[in-house]
């Protein structure tokens, strides 16, 4: 059965939520593997706690992420996230604008680094994704996917 919605795209962005130990290093430890293997970060948000943190990253090439992961003993998980083009006199407010309107819930947005077109990017994870996707796709904005992100 697909459950693939007809607004988010069928190669959906995937976000990695990797668990490190709140240790000097750390962070440049997960950085260095992905960067040796040729696995470039597009986006990343860090939330700290007293004795952890939790990386969350999206990739351009989420299969090898995952291997490398797995492979060095780094302790994630492995989401969708709802990946939204900003134009470039539009901003932010018409993009909550628009997930406002739908009644949509945001639980956390951070800002994609690069992108090989040079447009500013979102990564928003919301309540419902298929309706934040329908209700932004209505007002012209491009939902991106893994491809677009992608090198």
């Amino acid at each position: 059965m697909d459950t693939a919605s007809p607004f988010i795209a069928a190669d959906p962005v995937r976000q990695f939520s990797v668990f490190l130990e709140s240790r000097v290093g750390r962070l440049y430890d997960l950085s260095s593997l992905l960067q040796s293997n040729q696995v470039h970060v597009i986006a990343i948000t860090v939330l700290d706690t007293t004795d952890s943190a939790i990386v969350r990253l999206i990739v351009d090439d989420p299969d090898k992420a995952r291997g490398l992961l797995a492979r060095e003993d780094f302790p994630y998980n492995e989401a969708e996230i709802l990946v939204v083009e900003l134009a470039d006199e539009a901003g932010l407010k018409p993009v909550l604008a628009a997930l406002l309107e739908a009644e949509v819930n945001t639980h956390y947005v951070y800002s994609l680094m690069k992108r090989p077109e040079g447009k500013a990017a979102l990564a928003l994870s919301v309540d419902d994704a298929d309706v934040a996707a329908y209700a932004l796709n209505s007002r012209g904005f491009k939902v991106l996917n893994q491809r677009d992100i992608s090198r």
